[in-house]
């Protein structure tokens, strides 16, 4: 019995070893694949400081790496749209709450602006693609229905639209043709008008 509690005891620290190491090695790759799309498993495991023979015991592949960066940041975007209120707030504020949502998540994660970043595949779980249209559907369904928003257009046709609109305005960020912070205000504003609310919003970015 007392060996049986002695091994418990023994592999509670080693599974938390395991997960301080995991997160080091997925925020290391966030930032450094951010910087450098074509960084090394070297590069990523000095920057999480630990051994590449760690990282490699955790991601047997670069790839592998990749992809828990890529579903842990799905997790971490719905996150922050569960706290940007958008079935709370005044329409409005809460469609730019939720492009605020976006760019935030983007300056997190700048690689996944990178446009040679292909090939990756999608989350297993809580996909944005799957998971976000129906939220900013719904948004803008409870605007149309308080006289907020335009109602003559489908609410999943200016949620498209809404979306397409972050992803120019990203395109311009990556392209260097627009600084993040005059993207967010153009996205914002044309959103806005898009959908009928006359271009403001009582809480800009």
């Amino acid at each position: 019995m007392g060996d049986t509690l002695d091994s418990a005891k023994a592999a509670r620290p080693r599974r938390s070893d395991a997960r301080r190491s995991i997160d080091a090695i997925l925020n290391a790759a966030r930032i450094v694949l951010g910087e450098r799309l074509d960084a090394s498993m070297e590069e990523i495991a000095t920057r999480a400081n630990v051994t590449r023979q760690t990282v490699y015991a955790h991601f047997p592949s670069r790839d592998a790496l990749i992809a828990a960066l890529i579903e842990g940041a799905a997790a971490e975007y719905l996150a922050l749209l569960d706290d940007a209120e958008l079935d709370t707030a005044p329409p409005a504020d809460a469609l730019a709450a939720f492009l605020d949502a976006g760019w935030r998540f983007i300056g997190r994660y700048p690689l996944i602006l990178n446009p040679t970043l292909t090939g990756i595949p999608r989350p297993k779980t809580n996909d944005p693609h799957d998971v976000v249209p129906p939220r900013l559907e719904r948004l803008i369904q409870r605007g149309q229905r308080a006289g907020d928003f335009d109602r003559s257009a489908p609410a999943g046709w200016l949620a498209a639209a809404v979306i397409g609109l972050q992803h120019a305005a990203a395109a311009e960020i990556a392209g260097g043709r627009l600084t993040a912070d005059e993207a967010a205000a153009l996205c914002l504003q044309s959103t806005l008008r898009l959908c009928g609310s006359g271009g403001t919003s009582a809480n800009p970015r």
